[in-house]
């Protein structure tokens, strides 16, 4: 490892990243203030160690949707920055979930696990998604400069209570696997026509250590528990159910 890459792995610790951990990372690789993407990979896997599990968003959804229906496993890019498409695709190891819009890639102990589940799901983010099994796991998200509104697990927690913004239509895809074989699958669209996402808000229900704040290099990181993120935001969108939202029209 670079020497960058062992201040990472230390910072992460400080942080409150374990040896073992499930950890799903949202980015912004500019925010670091220098670092490469190999120095963020050596440096996050280090600090989880052999038994623990890498997992980034690699959202596809620009490239994969209604009017451009086909996923397919190593060739539709991650549309959410150059670190996720950077791990997918030069990470010895990785594999992919199977969406068309909201895959996640991983690599450790829980990789399978993490993954394998999501081609079963009719809908973006639902019981067998990465989202919810990170959850399973009592996984922990990690925030890397970009803020805590970039919260893809929400969408899986929205899913459990299903507010009316949340749901377009239903639309058939063509995917293409690891192996290279060909099917068609079903999968309903996330709308949110007319909506600002507000997870962010998410931070005033967290106390303690479900909500750890400090910096990796140069990013202001957010680090969130997500058994307790499940709990209390399900919660509160039984209670109010556009609590993390915003009408725009």
């Amino acid at each position: 490892m670079t020497e960058t890459a062992k201040k990472i792995s230390e910072q992460a610790a400080l942080l409150g990243i374990n040896k073992g951990d499930t950890l799903l990372v949202h980015s912004s690789l500019r925010s670091l203030g220098g670092a490469s993407a190999a120095d963020v990979i050596d440096g996050l896997r280090d600090v989880l160690g052999e038994e623990g599990t890498l997992v980034f968003p690699t959202l596809s959804y620009h490239h994969c949707n209604p009017n451009k229906p086909n996923f397919d496993y190593y060739e539709t890019k991650s549309n959410v920055g150059y670190l996720p498409e950077y791990f997918r695709t030069e990470v010895k190891g990785v594999i992919r979930s199977m969406s068309p819009t909201h895959s996640c890639a991983a690599i450790g102990k829980n990789a399978e696990f993490v993954t394998s589940g999501h081609i079963l799901d009719k809908t973006p983010c639902g019981p067998n998604s990465p989202f919810r099994r990170i959850m399973e796991l009592n996984g922990k998200i990690l925030f890397l400069g970009c803020g805590m509104n970039c919260n893809t697990s929400m969408h899986a927690v929205e899913e459990l209570s299903e507010p009316s913004y949340l749901y377009g239509g239903d639309f058939e895809y063509t995917f293409t696997d690891a192996s290279g074989k060909e099917y068609k699958a079903p999968c309903r669209a996330h709308g949110f026509k007319g909506v600002a996402q507000c997870y962010y808000r998410l931070a005033d229900l967290l106390s303690g250590d479900e909500l750890r704040i400090g910096n990796i290099l140069a990013a202001e990181c957010h680090l969130v528990q997500t058994k307790a993120m499940w709990e209390k935001a399900d919660k509160k969108y039984r209670e109010e159910p556009y609590y993390f939202i915003d009408w725009t029209e």
